[in-house]
């Protein structure tokens, strides 16, 4: 046996044994799995185990599993039930064309089961990390996880297929969203649309203007919603409140209009710092109790616009759509005034990806010349990392002087249908001197154009709205390349001046003259090589930095080489190392966090006896 794999089998030795010591974690978290909430479940964790305990309308076998894709190839099964009155777990996994394997190692540990006239209860564990190749590693990223049931019990004549009884769903197993924790009673109000009649196209933005209710004195929002009309689910991608300039005309109070359109009233335009945003398969959020939104003082908003994008990909007609928020509100006050940070990379056609790459980088800079604003610091309790349909992966990264922190937050398995904000097990205190990137990792493997920032779906973003307090004058901190060093990758040496068009025209050479500049960046005949060659060159070029504060005042950095230096990073300790087949010294400091959790666990269980 190699050292590698003595290590492993100590790590799963030790882990069954472990595994005793943690039978007693707390399911706080929760989730029904399916909209009819035949299928729920409940979880636990330390940071080496996980628990679950599942419920599910059925007397016959339950599947669970954790998948690569969210759909049965290559995932991560477990299936179980009570059979004649005595329960049986047993792992699987599938291949890549989706055949039922039984594990080899079997790392599910059965605690109990029972069932009832309708329902099956199992309880089960295992550690987050195992070993083992055919079991998916558990971490603070996005996790897709599948279910299935039956009837029947599992029989000598193995499994019965499930047909219908199965899904899927995108959760965050190690950080999950905050649950609606505030007391009964508490007063809400709704900002709603009222039957909106959704255009027959691919992509909308509807903005309507609401007015807070008059409060005599300040009271603080605790926990805001989505109220998604049913059936809409699909439809509303995301919802954004802004604040709006607080001497608008009582007569724009509920009037309704496209967004970014040319006909949109002036007085939309004054709606520009974001308070709270909401994105596809969230819940929704509750401050944590020495924080919360502001309302009722003469600094806190009056005015607000309620943006919604609807996402209509097969232009169905004949939509009228009420959805909006809910906000819970209370006269107890908490310490802090929470804001909102806008950062990432300003939407724009600046922001582009080439085609059929697997594996794309682009970066938004946040840097001390914004941050300067915050003369104390900030407390970020909260983030929000937004992409749209070629999203990958998202990291929101913090520097301080010649050193990279952890990041405030990060998803290395973005869901494009499961966005929320992740609130932080430990507040991240930002100084002035830092600086702030949102990286973003794309796939436009299949594409035969180029994809362009902008507001819709099929277009992209990279953003991370971050929830802080003390509240600062601070609203948007973004950055985009410089387009000149992108134009000349693909060879353009003249662009036509004086700029009366948007997208602007090339002038040379013979090739490109008089198409548009995205019309030459589609020109160009892409490949996977050239495409990584452009993604080096633009995370090199300089940047333009935009700073906005509250309203409309704003001020940009011209130029600036922003590309973070080759700086060390803050060493992290974690109970989930990778346990790789080539890496000995990485088990080896699994089994000895396990080794020291456990012993620790045992000597607390020796002083209570």
């Amino acid at each position: 046996m190699s050292e590698n794999k003595l290590f492993c089998a100590i790590v799963f030795l030790t882990s069954l044994f472990c595994s005793t010591c943690s039978q007693g974690t707390r399911f706080v978290h929760s989730a029904a799995l399916d909209a009819e909430r035949r299928y729920n479940i409940k979880w636990g964790f330390d940071e080496s185990t996980i628990t679950f305990e599942i419920e599910v309308e059925t007397r016959g076998y339950v599947g669970f599993g954790l998948s690569p894709t969210g759909a049965m190839s290559s995932s991560d099964i477990v299936i179980g039930g009570v059979l004649n009155g005595s329960p049986y777990l047993l792992d699987y996994f599938t291949d890549s064309n989706r055949k039922v394997h039984r594990d080899p190692l079997q790392n599910y540990e059965l605690l109990y089961g029972r069932e009832n006239d309708t329902h099956t209860v199992l309880a089960f564990s295992r550690n987050l990390q195992t070993c083992d190749d055919n079991d998916k590693i558990i971490t603070g990223s996005t996790v897709r996880v599948i279910w299935a049931f039956h009837a029947e019990d599992v029989g000598e004549s193995g499994l019965v297929y499930h047909g219908m009884n199965r899904g899927r769903k995108s959760l965050r197993l190690l950080n999950p969203g905050t649950g609606p924790s505030i007391p009964a009673g508490t007063a809400f109000f709704d900002l709603q649309n009222k039957e909106v009649p959704v255009p027959h196209k691919d992509t909308t933005y509807w903005c309507q203007i609401f007015r807070f209710p008059e409060m005599k004195k300040k009271h603080h929002v605790i926990r805001i919603e989505p109220l998604i009309q049913k059936g809409h689910e699909n439809l509303v991608h995301h919802i954004l409140l802004y604040q709006c300039d607080s001497n608008l005309n009582k007569s724009e109070v509920n009037r309704g209009h496209e967004c970014y359109h040319p006909n949109m009233p002036d007085s939309f335009l004054t709606c520009e710092t974001v308070l709270f945003a909401w994105a596809i398969g969230g819940e929704g959020f509750t401050y944590p109790p020495h924080v919360g939104m502001s309302i009722g003082t003469s600094i806190d908003p009056v005015y607000v616009q309620l943006e919604i994008h609807f996402d209509n990909p097969s232009l169905q007609g004949g939509i009228v759509d009420s959805s909006g928020l809910r906000l819970y509100y209370s006269p107890s006050l908490r310490r802090y005034d929470a804001g909102v940070i806008e950062t990432g990379v300003w939407v724009s056609l600046y922001h582009m990806l080439p085609p059929g790459m697997t594996d794309y980088i682009t970066e938004g800079h946040c840097t001390q010349e914004c941050l300067q604003e915050m003369p104390s610091g900030v407390h970020v309790f909260a983030v929000l990392l937004h992409a749209h349909l070629a999203g990958r992966a998202i990291t929101a990264r913090h520097f301080r002087q010649q050193l990279e922190l952890q990041p405030l937050a990060s998803d290395d398995q973005f869901d494009f249908n499961f966005q929320e904000f992740q609130p932080l097990s430990q507040e991240r205190l930002i100084l002035p001197g830092d600086s702030l990137i949102t990286e973003c990792r794309y796939n436009t493997k299949g594409r035969m154009n180029m994809t362009w920032g902008g507001l819709s779906t099929r277009e992209e973003m990279c953003l991370s709205f971050l929830l802080y307090y003390p509240r600062v004058n601070l609203a948007k901190c973004e950055s985009l390349p410089e387009i000149a060093g992108q134009l000349k990758f693909i060879g353009v040496t003249e662009i036509q001046e004086p700029v009366t068009t948007w997208p602007f025209v090339i002038k040379s050479p013979k090739k490109y003259s008089n198409l548009s500049f995205t019309e030459a960046m589609d020109k160009y005949k892409w490949t996977m090589k050239k495409g990584k060659s452009f993604n080096d060159i633009v995370r090199k070029l300089p940047m333009n930095v935009r700073c906005s504060k509250t309203g409309q005042d704003e001020w940009s950095i011209q130029g600036m080489i922003v590309s973070p230096p080759e700086v060390r990073s803050e060493q992290t300790s974690t109970a989930v190392v990778a346990c790789r087949k080539d890496s000995a010294i990485q088990c080896e400091h699994s089994l000895a966090l396990l080794l020291t959790a456990c012993l620790l666990l045992i000597l607390q269980t020796c002083l209570h006896l």
